[in-house]
């Protein structure tokens, strides 16, 4: 039995994620992208798994830097989310003019709001199909209140989860 892309595309539509923008900031540049497949891998050393289509932008800079930060984005960065995601056809480098940006020890941009800021070091990448698994050792941690409603992708289109107060 072969499944399809569109089967598995459609299928997929329905597993919610959190949405993360992920960047890198070095001697390459800076350059980031929206990404849902992100998931912890182990605490101990703290590695997160992400993944990136192999002929994203990003891929190149990315690389060369060694660094990423994933910022899991709230409720109210679904603007940001967008432009990262290419929606809004914002030129590569003009993405980071949308939020506001600071790194924390990698040099990687890590978004103010967001509900946490993972900064990391790539330790590893393996391809796979049509995408690059990165796994990335936590160096810093920023995390926004605790009461930050978190922003998810679903049915392909953002969602609020959670609540603030």
């Amino acid at each position: 039995m072969s499944i399809s892309r569109e089967e598995f595309r459609n299928a997929m539509a329905r597993l919610g994620a959190a949405v993360n923008i992920i960047t890198t900031g070095g001697p390459a540049g800076r350059a980031g992208f929206t990404a849902s497949a992100v998931c912890s891998v182990t605490d101990d050393p703290p590695t997160l798994l992400v993944c990136m289509n192999r002929n994203a932008s990003s891929a190149p800079a990315l690389r060369a830097n060694g660094v990423l930060c994933v910022n899991t984005l709230a409720a109210g960065q679904r603007d940001v989310a967008a432009v990262f995601a290419g929606v809004t056809r914002c030129p590569p480098g003009e993405r980071f003019e949308a939020g506001t940006w600071a790194p924390l020890i990698t040099g990687a941009p890590a978004l103010q709001g967001a509900v946490a800021a993972f900064d990391c070091r790539v330790a590893e990448m393996v391809e796979k199909g049509t995408h690059i698994v990165i796994f990335a050792e936590i160096l810093a941690i920023r995390q926004g209140s605790r009461h930050d409603a978190g922003l998810i992708y679903f049915g392909r289109d953002y969602h609020p989860v959670g609540t603030e107060g």
